[in-house]
């Protein structure tokens, strides 16, 4: 199996968003944001349990009114998953959604309004131990900072997000994470590595509006990877003009390729050339929609020659090398068994399937040694 470099971390605040702890040594959670209109319970709903079994650790929900906080009561409801409503402007709906449960708020104090709005704010988060996330965003900074700075640049976004930070220091209340987005790489990277080095908060990573799902993800990935590689960063939203379940499967991809989480199938796979010898694409492409499901770490490589293939399939658990006149299988670095074209897809989803059980099992077994008086169930 491969092995990855370990990324020293930020050293942070650790906060819980509901059951879920976003920085100190926590690990880096994956969030996103539904799409659908917030009053039509339903979708939303629908939305959040196919967001979840994504594996998505946090959903955060637009809340840009009291019908939609209404609204928000009866998702809160049917969901599991730790919600975050985004609220601006009406500081009513934070403290509305606040009763009704929420398990994060994402808002801006200084356009929430008076200090007596915002400290009724503070004081019901304080109460119910709900955290908030100060999001700064380069298309939307007062006309103070853009009067200053003629343009948004990183300066700008580090002194708007102190100045939120200052209000929040005088009400003494530091249960909050803090995120400085731009749809621009580098002045995205210069903010969070400025205020870095000057608060411990933790930081809630992505590169705004990035755009389709294509160069949405490449973009998210070079900035968000950057970021990471420094060691900053404790959760993660990739702003997709895209069906949300697709950001959470692209961050986890970034954290799985840093070797920062691992979920579900690692696939090595070859682009593919004349050397090979089975559609190498379109066995990838069969595997990875039969196997999304799979949650459980498990390195596969699909190679379609003996070129590189068998030094890939020594480093997976489960690798396959395309040879003539019939392909080769290898089993945890160990050449296993020969394999036809024409079972491969078929066969390759029975390996990995049966090696996740046995994964699944030594875990139980683990569980049960140390705890022998729990049965464990399914």
């Amino acid at each position: 199996m491969s092995t990855h470099t370990v990324i020293p971390r930020r050293k942070t605040r650790q906060i819980m968003v509901g059951n879920v702890p976003v920085g100190g040594d926590a690990p880096i959670t994956v969030q996103t944001m539904t799409n659908t209109e917030t009053c039509d319970v339903e979708a939303t709903v629908t939305q959040i349990e196919r967001i979840v079994r994504a594996g998505a650790d946090i959903v955060r929900v637009s809340v840009p009114s009291m019908e939609a906080a209404d609204a928000f009561r009866e998702i809160r409801k049917r969901v599991n998953v730790p919600l975050v409503a985004d609220i601006h402007f009406d500081y009513k709906i934070a403290l509305k959604v606040a009763e009704y449960g929420v398990d994060c708020l994402r808002i801006n104090p200084g356009n929430i309004g008076s200090e007596k709005r915002i400290r009724a704010v503070i004081d019901s988060a304080k109460d119910k131990g709900i955290p908030l996330r100060i999001g700064v965003n380069a298309g939307s900074l007062g006309k103070v900072l853009l009067r200053k700075y003629a343009e948004p640049n990183a300066d700008a976004m580090v002194e708007s997000a102190l100045t939120q930070i200052d209000i929040l220091d005088k009400l003494d209340f530091q249960n909050f994470k803090i995120s400085l987005k731009a749809s621009e790489i580098f002045m995205t990277l210069e903010a969070y590595r400025k205020l870095a080095e000057q608060i411990d908060n933790p930081f809630h990573l992505g590169i705004t509006e990035a755009g389709g799902l294509r160069s949405g993800t490449v973009k998210s990935a070079i900035g968000l990877g950057a970021l990471l590689m420094d060691g900053i960063g404790d959760t993660i939203r990739i702003s997709l003009a895209a069906d949300p379940v697709e950001e959470v499967k692209v961050g986890f991809d970034i954290l799985k390729s840093l070797g920062i989480r691992s979920k579900g199938v690692n696939l090595v796979a070859c682009p593919s050339c004349s050397r090979q010898n089975f559609d190498v694409i379109s066995v990838v492409n069969q595997l990875e929609a039969r196997l999304e499901d799979i949650i459980t770490p498990v390195d596969v490589a699909v190679i379609g020659c003996i070129v590189n293939g068998p030094g890939e399939a020594r480093v997976a658990e489960i690798g396959l090398t395309g040879a003539s006149p019939s392909n080769l299988v290898y089993i945890e670095g160990k050449p296993h068994h020969k394999i036809d074209n024409n079972k491969l897809v078929d066969e390759l989803e029975i390996l990995v399937r049966e090696r996740v059980a046995q994964k699944l099992a030594t875990q139980q077994a683990r569980i049960a040694a140390r705890h022998p008086d729990i049965i464990a169930t399914d």
